[in-house]
């Protein structure tokens, strides 16, 4: 099995929930499955660390799991039309990986969760794409035969799966959105399989 990474933040669980339907998306394709993980809070005092095992979720990722998976669909909610500091911090480790070239022609997607229906989605999808493309990596993201692209009326764009939340109402993911993130796990993973065969 090929496993394609999926690399999320989450602090109210809107991204998570996004990630898990992604996943699903990954492992409709015939020999993929789909490895979740995410990463830990960024603390402003230098002395704090998160233990090393999360209470609840996905493990926290490591540079192993970057090196070994055949893709990456990397989540992060928008702060401010940017991607997170945890996935930033995150992002900005992963130094080593890049003098060593290990995601070089691995393909990349990338997904965001936003409280307002312009709170940023797409500068935040297009902050992720930035060091993926230092990487060497191969971003694909959502063709408008994904009929969903024009039927939404929250979340989804072409730079990658995006929804809409509301932490007041609870918000539920619209169908398009849902049916945007399965494309997306399922457009990497197919992706990853063709380049293997290459």
């Amino acid at each position: 099995m090929s496993e394609i990474l999926v690399l999320y933040y989450s602090q109210g669980g809107s991204t998570a929930e996004m990630a898990q339907i992604i996943a699903h998306g990954v492992e409709e394709v015939s020999g993929m499955q789909a490895r979740l993980r995410t990463v830990p809070n960024v603390s402003s005092l230098c002395e704090a660390t998160e233990d090393s095992i999360p209470d609840s979720g996905a493990p926290y990722a490591t540079l192993d799991d970057l090196k070994e998976c055949t893709g990456l669909i990397l989540g992060s909610p928008t702060y401010f039309g940017n991607m997170s500091a945890a996935m930033k911090y995150f992002i900005d480790s992963t130094s080593s990986l890049w003098m060593s070239g290990d995601l070089i022609n691995k393909p990349a997607a990338v997904f965001t969760a936003t409280g307002s229906m312009h709170g940023g989605q797409e500068s935040t999808l297009l902050s992720m794409m930035l060091p993926l493309f230092h990487h060497g990596m191969i971003l694909v993201g959502l063709p408008y035969n994904e009929q969903a692209l024009f039927q939404t009326q929250g979340g989804g764009t072409p730079y990658g799966a995006s929804r809409l939340t509301n932490d007041e109402d609870n918000r539920m993911l619209h169908d398009e959105e849902k049916t945007l993130c399965i494309a997306l796990g399922k457009r990497v993973a197919e992706t990853a399989r063709k380049l293997q065969a290459i």
